[in-house]
């Protein structure tokens, strides 16, 4: 079987900020990272399989790049959750160089259900 991979993966330096908060709470996060990124992402963008834990934000005025939510993230930290841990992770995708970037990750609560969109649209709308 062909390995298939993004031509790069990168973290803004707002996603490592927030990383670097929840790894103090979720010790197993940087290993849950890299299987998401390995399996989730691959099987979405490459193999064009849906497991419907990835869609993309609409409605934030620009086509380039691709804005998308995950929102099935399995942490093992959180024992019994599986991938409804309740941790987002917010990316572009840039379809043309096949480049991830990681903008936002965060924990769902109560009081924060949403993605920075103020965020995405200083680093990517022109």
């Amino acid at each position: 079987m062909k390995i298939v991979k993004f031509h790069s993966i990168n973290r803004r330096k707002e996603f490592e900020k927030d990383f670097k908060k929840l790894l103090k709470r979720f010790k197993s996060l940087e290993n849950d990272l890299q299987t998401f990124l390995n399996t989730q992402l691959i099987l979405f963008h490459k193999h064009k399989i849906d497991n419907h834990g990835t869609y993309r934000i609409p409605n934030l005025g620009f086509e380039e790049p691709q804005i998308y939510k995950a929102k099935k993230f399995a942490c093992k930290a959180l024992k019994g959750k599986g991938a409804r841990s309740g941790i987002r992770i917010i990316y572009a995708y840039f379809q043309s160089k096949d480049n991830i970037e990681l903008i936002e990750i965060y924990y769902k609560e109560k009081d924060n259900t949403k993605e920075n969109k103020k965020r995405i649209k200083d680093l990517y709308a022109k």
